[in-house]
């Protein structure tokens, strides 16, 4: 019978700690040098065995951090009044999202279609990610009407959070219209900022937010990891 490989066995020999309760979920695990030295073997071996551990969802990493040992899926509920930050922090978790990009450019036709205005109008773009507990666990992409939301841009920059640019902007309270949900495979942007492995299953969740006149104002798709979001749908929202 062939041997199997060392970062197999260095990779069984971490889960078996994890599972002992050496080490805690959120708690960092030892360097890649400390465990060169536990396990007689080089950098490349212990990342090797890191890299299969994130993949199957027990580790995290953090650029520049090291590896973390990754908590339960967090329940995520989807229904019409869906708020990131209150949701997670019903599971018992602290939730936080950076903006990555913002940008103003012409309306494709899918969301265009989406926020009911006509193919080529002017519309905001934000790209950014969610975080649980500083893991990474979903990427988003929102869109807005432009002509009706002027500053939300200038807003979301010192605000840092839809739903307060949405009311600087005249809007208290808007509900989800629409939630459709889907299996993809990750691409190169999700893999990279969801630190997992181009191809990886993600659920895609596409959704249009209303005021509370039934007016397009936003139109969005979530990326989220299964590893870390267990999302959960609201019986009473009919339209899921």
């Amino acid at each position: 019978m062939a041997k199997q490989a060392i970062w197999k066995d260095i990779a069984e020999r971490i889960t078996r700690d994890i599972a002992k309760g050496h080490h805690k979920a959120g708690e960092k695990l030892p360097t890649e040098v400390a465990y060169g030295t536990r396990f007689g073997v080089n950098r490349h071996t212990v990342r090797h065995a890191i890299s299969a551990l994130v993949e199957e969802g027990l580790v995290y990493t953090r650029r520049g951090a090291g590896a973390f040992v990754a908590a339960d899926p967090v329940r995520y509920s989807v229904g019409k009044r869906v708020r990131f930050h209150q949701s997670v922090a019903e599971a018992g978790h602290q939730g936080s999202k950076e903006l990555l990009s913002m940008t103003t450019r012409p309306a494709d036709a899918e969301e265009a279609r989406a926020l009911g205005r006509r193919k080529g109008v002017q519309v905001h773009v934000v790209e950014g990610l969610a975080r649980v507990d500083e893991t990474p666990v979903a990427h988003f992409i929102s869109v807005f009407p432009a002509a009706r939301f002027p500053d939300l841009l200038a807003h979301l920059q010192t605000l840092n959070s839809i739903t307060a640019a949405f009311a600087a902007c005249g809007v208290q309270d808007y509900t989800r219209q629409e939630t459709r949900l889907a299996a993809v495979n990750a691409n190169a942007t999700s893999a990279t900022l969801l630190n997992l492995k181009v191809g990886t299953a993600l659920l895609r969740s596409t959704n249009v937010d209303v005021d509370l006149d039934g007016q397009p104002v936003e139109y969005g798709r979530t990326w989220f990891s299964g590893n870390h979001i267990e999302l959960t749908i609201d019986g009473s929202d009919t339209n899921i």
